[in-house]
């Protein structure tokens, strides 16, 4: 079974959906930074998802740069999209500089995308 979550199954029936890590990702990859035409999961701005066992998810991300212009909008897209995953009660996501970003952090796929090799 490989779906986006999976309930336990009780004698009462199935439980509340627990959010996986699949579909966490999932959600994240749907948010984009405005100027870069790639996920900042495959960028690589995306540096922890912690899933606690009340269905809280943290995530930890950073950005591109400290003066990136999409700095308040990004973390509340990615909280957004978390939270619309079946099972999540909560998102918090923090916004980190250590490790700065870098390039080196992209997918290979994000590579390509962009021309950095």
């Amino acid at each position: 079974m490989n779906d986006a979550t999976h309930s336990a199954w009780t004698p009462d029936g199935d439980t509340t959906p627990k959010p996986t890590e699949d579909a966490l990702i999932a959600a994240i990859q749907t948010v984009h930074d405005p100027e870069i035409p790639v996920n900042i999961y495959e960028l690589g701005l995306i540096y922890a998802i912690e899933i606690n066992d009340d269905g809280g998810v943290k995530v930890e991300m950073t950005l591109t740069a400290p003066a990136c212009p999409s700095a308040q909008e990004l973390p509340e897209q990615v909280q957004n999209a978390v939270l619309a995953v079946p099972g999540v009660t909560s998102c918090h996501v923090e916004t980190v500089w250590e490790p700065p970003w870098d390039q080196s952090r992209m997918t290979e796929e994000a590579r390509l995308q962009l021309n950095m090799f």
